[in-house]
């Protein structure tokens, strides 16, 4: 009987035990890695929070705005700016706004009436490219006043420029279709008469050079050259 009723106290125990047991479980926060990081965030905007308090006001507001960016912006509507086309005539010509320029387009229009006024609408347009190809060539002068105006060896590039005579355009017509040709070139026409000349003659005289250039083109009394 002792025996009986002890089993059944121990028994009794036992569920009493195991029921305080599963009754008193609690979630252990030792190992909680969330408490840990909020540990330390809360360090870390502490230390932020005194750092920020440190600094001066204006330092605050680029922080706030962020650092200035340039940017290179292109408008959608750009286009790519299309061939200048032109027509070898004179109605053509007439058609365009008055010319006018700068000091380059005063010596180029001068060098066009001086040295081809009597040439054909071609002949003159050709004697315009001399002039703007050794411009851009690099071998000469970077301007079209220093080109038509250079010296050397005891005379001029361009005879007009040291023939003593005075430089005064009188022929109206032909200062007005100088003054034209002059404007159209400057402005980027093309330059597909001579083929890249950068020396010309008339066909009465035979100068040295020419002997040493390939020749490009003969437009009406001037034979054309290329400087490789």
């Amino acid at each position: 009987m002792r025996l009986h009723t002890g089993w059944m106290l121990g028994a009794i125990a036992a569920v009493i035990l195991n029921g305080a047991a599963f009754a008193d479980v609690t979630v252990s926060h030792s190992n909680d890695p969330t408490a840990a990081m909020g540990g330390q965030m809360a360090l870390l905007l502490g230390a932020e929070r005194q750092a920020l308090d440190a600094l001066p006001e204006q330092k605050l507001k680029e922080l706030a705005v962020g650092p200035k960016v340039a940017t290179k912006t292109t408008s959608a509507r750009q286009k790519p700016a299309e061939p200048v086309v032109i027509s070898y005539d004179t109605a053509w010509l007439a058609s365009q706004p008055a010319p006018s320029g700068d000091a380059e387009w005063e010596c180029l229009r001068k060098a066009i009436y001086f040295e081809a006024r009597g040439e054909t609408l071609k002949g003159q347009f050709a004697v315009a490219e001399v002039i703007l190809n050794r411009k851009e060539s690099g071998r000469y002068p970077g301007s079209v006043c220093g080109v038509v105006g250079q010296r050397g060896n005891g005379g001029c590039q361009f005879s007009y420029v040291c023939d003593g005579r005075a430089d005064a355009m009188r022929d109206g017509e032909a200062i007005d279709l100088a003054g034209r040709i002059a404007r159209v070139m400057l402005d980027g026409a093309p330059r597909t008469l001579t083929m890249g000349a950068m020396f010309f003659h008339t066909r009465g005289v035979s100068p040295d050079w020419s002997h040493r250039f390939d020749r490009t083109a003969t437009i009406g009394s001037h034979l054309f050259y290329r400087q490789d």
